[in-house]
């Protein structure tokens, strides 16, 4: 598996059999946009709505979206945070990890996550963190398998969702 960042055209636009891949990555993980709210309809995930999201991911200061490609097919999409913006947190986050449904239980989430976190720890960071949403239970045991932690429970700064925050020490 190759760890690629996701770099738009000139004009801001990805590529269409990009976005097609993409769009079939969001669209696979339909139980975790009926959970999210994200998306208007999780049954309905169009191409112009992804291009908005990441377009609006790519807009935050830090912010890096990176696609998880294995023989050359995108089977994943991260975005990662350098820094949150609450200034009392050191650690960067990783806020979001979706691998395509069909290609989970293979490992690619795993070793997604392992790439991520060798990024960060080769710039010195002590920790990463995300959240995860409350009753996404397939998403706390997975984390909780690579030895993220809960530390903290409160609200998502953008929708005002009830989340933990996880975080997994780096060094």
């Amino acid at each position: 598996m190759i760890l690629e960042p996701l770099t738009p055209s000139d004009s801001g636009a990805l590529p269409g059999g990009l976005l097609t891949e993409l769009t079939a990555v969001y669209a696979s993980n339909r139980a975790f946009h009926a959970l999210s709210g994200d998306f208007p309809d999780p049954d309905d995930i169009r191409p112009e709505q992804v291009a908005a999201a990441l377009a609006d991911e790519l807009a935050v200061p830090g912010a890096e979206v990176l696609l998880a490609r294995s023989e050359g097919r995108v089977v994943g999409v991260g975005i990662t945070l350098d820094r949150h913006p609450d200034p009392a947190d050191p650690d960067p986050w990783i806020g979001l990890l979706m691998v395509d449904v069909r290609q989970q239980r293979k490992g690619y989430g795993r070793e997604f996550v392992g790439m991520i976190e060798e990024r960060f720890r080769a710039e010195g960071r002590g920790g990463v963190r995300l959240a995860v949403l409350e009753g996404n239970d397939a998403g706390f045991a997975f984390w909780g398998s690579l030895g993220y932690e809960v530390v903290d429970r409160r609200k998502d700064r953008g929708a005002d969702r009830p989340c933990a925050v996880l975080r997994k020490p780096l060094s």
